[in-house]
């Protein structure tokens, strides 16, 4: 595997320098579009509608439009957005693993420990497991600021980017009414069928027929000579950071980042504020400093 990213986790003062490499892979057979005449190969172009003109990327903004106005995002435009400039993948809070609904899962991203030193990684990976609890974490990858998962799975700590709450849709039909009515006989009847079904899950055991009979057609027409010269029906084509900062000692980052956060619960503590002078002055609301 290749690592497509580098950066580290955070939390406190811990500092553990991760590479990220994607954790799934797509098997299914690349298929063209050709001209049913003559096998030539479909191409999809990039003209302007306005001069006619075939457009290189170097060319090429972004544009938004409500059907009535359009707005032009030039690469200047977009580079003073959030974007991919920390390389940190920071924890801002540790939920019970139960609370998080598959639903809101999206990709999924294995981390490698990238320093000469992975005890930290190996103390992080251990600690999840331990309290049987995800780190909620905001990272930034691809030109994208995203809202992820830190678990743990077998040996190594995987990162799965979520969806925001509000890309998730509510699900209500009017068909599924308070007035079904399911007698307990139908019921029993149900729970028997899932039983005579139930069994544990192995992946290992299911397959893609469509993509393993679409491979056996491939070889059959390749065996009959019922094929084409690629590069004379097709013509060729043109192929087209680190992570850092300073690690300190782990368990000297550990205490201070414990003290720290002990401290500040202290500060707000209603003890603390019974003993205050009758005479201070009424302290402001804090806010949040989660964005």
């Amino acid at each position: 595997m290749r690592s497509i990213w580098k950066g580290a986790i955070t939390f406190g003062l811990v500092n553990v320098p991760v590479k990220v490499y994607s954790a799934t892979e797509d098997h299914d057979v690349s298929l063209h579009q050709v001209h049913d005449k003559d096998g030539g190969r479909i191409k999809y172009q990039r003209r302007c509608e306005i001069c006619g003109k075939i457009v290189d990327f170097e060319h090429i903004d972004k544009a938004y439009d409500d059907g009535d106005r359009t707005v032009i995002l030039t690469e200047k435009d977009l580079s003073t957005l959030p974007e991919e400039r920390s390389r940190e993948i920071e924890v801002v809070e540790f939920v019970p693993s139960d609370q998080l609904d598959p639903i809101m899962f999206d990709r999924s991203y294995f981390l490698e420990p990238d320093s000469s030193s992975p005890k930290s990684y190996a103390l992080l990976r251990r600690t999840l497991e331990a309290t049987d609890r995800t780190a909620i974490v905001h990272f930034a990858l691809r030109q994208k600021t995203r809202l992820g998962a830190l678990r743990v799975r077998g040996d190594v700590l995987m990162l799965q980017s979520l969806l925001w709450d509000d890309e998730v849709r509510e699900a209500k039909f009017p068909s599924l009414g308070a007035n079904i009515r399911v007698s307990p006989a139908e019921l029993k009847m149900s729970e028997q069928l899932v039983d005579s079904y139930a069994t544990d899950f192995s992946p290992d055991k299911f397959s893609d027929d469509y993509q393993d009979e679409l491979r056996q057609l491939i070889e059959a027409k390749l065996k009959k000579g019922d094929d084409v010269s690629t590069e004379e029906t097709f013509g060729t084509e043109p192929v087209g950071d680190d992570g850092g900062g300073e690690v300190l000692d782990l368990m000297e980052a550990l205490k201070r980042s414990v003290d720290a956060s002990r401290k500040a619960k202290k500060a707000v503590s209603p003890k603390s504020a019974r003993k205050a002078p009758t005479n201070a002055k009424k302290p402001q609301k804090a806010g949040s400093a989660l964005t």
